[in-house]
């Protein structure tokens, strides 16, 4: 069937929607702004230090917030009418927007007797209503997705900025990890074997000696040769208009509006999954599936995993094409079998998928996971999502076994309250600042316990809670190897996650 293009199929349940939407956006803009009086820490400093600043903050609070909350109160029929009409409408939802670009500069078809090599990024925007947004200590949604939207637009490349804003790999030596190797610009450190039977890792606490620490592969720019932008927490309508039109201009393929709002299995859903999903080459096929046991504040959303087939080429009249998924799981730390679930059913999903959609003779490049998991490889709250059975095929470069992570890699969530500060505030700065353990201690999030607080007896060494992933499965008769990964600093500012890049080397046959 063709992707849709449009929420609707006919135009009658569009304009049905649209004026639900109208009904719908007075309580809305009320609700927003008076969330959206909540100040960030970076309005607090400016009060702090503006004469009569606190002074002016009381005083918008006092007149703002009642008459707001007035406001919230008269549109509340106009709401309950407006969800009325809106509820129903969405069972005949698509679950996600297609849209093409033809201006936009196709990728090459790849000729399988070349090796290929294809790049891939995940990145948690934080891109919610204003007001909601500000439980992350961030804001001004419109302001940041324009901002987002001209960083992720990858420019033309400079040979002299981290060699394409991906950080290459080196093999072990005689010497084990290395540091810099003296040809290149940038930072040179181990993948692993991508061969090693993950299955057969058993759970191990952190080495004792502490291994040496090593410089992470950090880099202040996007891979300006990406073939696939996955995004999460793209909530905000006007958001991901943004994101489209300006990454339109560079990949022609974009999936958006993933998942439907309304009543499903007695939850109400107010929004979206947020996912989003942008590529050079065409897509073939897509799908999406809710998870069904969202609670407490995620069951608001639907939070689900998008599945996507593209094409990569042809050889001898066999289809070349690649899978990838993109999801975001539940996030309360205390959650852990919640999200356990949804690992199962996200790995179940992707297999029946690549069932479904590959016909005889194809090859397969490609077989890639990306999202925000919401765990993290290090604190013992985790333990359980760390050993589910999703890494025994799939691949985590920067893990080395349940609990453990390779040396160099760090965590992807920032310390949310320290997002404004000085040593963090630009690319370049943020790069610096998270390249010292020092640094990586006080600006990221670090380990947690079941309920969520720190893990003040974290046996270390402490790197931070990398919640970000992006997986790969290879696929024979190809042979896949990595070839870099990175940690990205762009989004200074714009967003309390680190976004990850992952380049895979794909070659005909055994290497």
């Amino acid at each position: 069937m063709p992707l849709p293009e449009s929420p609707f199929r006919s135009p009658a349940l569009a304009a049905l929607d649209a004026a639900a939407r109208a009904l719908l956006a007075p309580g809305f803009w009320a609700l927003n702004q008076l969330l959206d009086l909540r100040p960030t820490t970076a309005e607090r400093r400016r009060r702090r230090q503006s004469p009569c600043g606190w002074c002016r903050g009381c005083a918008a609070w006092a007149l703002a917030g009642p008459v707001l909350a007035v406001l919230l109160l008269l549109s509340l029929p106009v709401t309950a009418l407006g969800l009325l009409l809106w509820l129903p409408l969405q069972a005949a939802r698509s679950p996600f927007v297609y849209q093409h670009t033809a201006a936009a500069a196709p990728a090459k078809p790849w000729d399988l007797r070349q090796r290929r090599t294809f790049t891939f990024l995940s990145a948690n925007l934080c891109l919610l209503p204003s007001g909601l947004a500000k439980f992350s200590n961030l804001g001004q949604t419109p302001q940041r997705a324009a901002d987002i939207a001209r960083r992720l637009v990858p420019a033309a490349p400079d040979p002299d900025s981290d060699r394409a804003g991906l950080v290459e790999p080196r093999h072990r030596g005689a010497n084990g990890y290395g540091g810099t190797r003296g040809t290149e610009r940038s930072i040179a450190v181990e993948m692993p074997e991508v061969e090693r039977p993950m299955m057969e890792t058993p759970l191990m606490e952190p080495p004792e000696p502490p291994e040496p620490e090593l410089p992470p592969p950090l880099s202040e720019s996007f891979p300006p040769d990406a073939d696939i932008l996955c995004l999460q927490e793209v909530f905000d309508a006007a958001a991901a208009t943004c994101l489209r039109r300006r990454l339109g201009r560079v990949f022609p393929h974009i999936i958006s509006e993933v998942g439907t709002g309304g009543l499903c299995r007695g939850r109400l859903r107010l929004l979206g999954s947020g996912l989003f999903l942008a590529s050079r080459f065409p897509v073939l096929a897509a799908a999406f599936h809710s998870f069904p046991n969202g609670a407490r504040e995620d069951a608001m959303a639907d939070k689900g995993l998008l599945l996507v087939q593209v094409l990569l080429g042809s050889a001898r009249h066999r289809r070349v094409v690649g899978y990838i998924g993109c999801t975001h799981l539940q996030a309360p730390a205390g959650d852990g079998a919640v999200r356990e679930a949804q690992l199962t059913l996200a790995l179940r999903w992707l297999q029946q998928f690549q069932q479904e959609q590959e016909q005889s003779g194809d090859v397969v490049a490609f077989d890639v996971l990306c999202g925000d998991l919401n765990f993290d490889n290090c604190s013992r709250a985790d333990q359980l999502n760390q050993r589910h059975q999703l890494f025994k095929v799939y691949q985590d470069p920067c893990r080395r076994a349940p609990g453990q992570d390779e040396p160099w890699a760090i965590g992807t969530l920032l310390n949310y309250l320290e997002i404004y500060e000085e040593p963090v505030s630009t690319p370049e700065k943020m790069k610096r600042t998270l390249s010292s353990p020092s640094g990586r201690r006080q600006f990221l999030a670090g380990p947690i316990l079941t309920s969520g607080q720190p893990d003040a007896t974290f046996p270390g060494p402490w790197r931070g809670r990398r919640l970000d992933y992006v997986v790969f499965r290879p696929r024979p008769p190809l042979h896949t190897d990595v070839a870099a990964v990175s940690f990205i600093t762009r989004l200074a500012m714009c967003s309390d996650h680190l976004p990850v890049a992952l380049s895979l080397h794909v070659v005909p046959g055994a290497p």
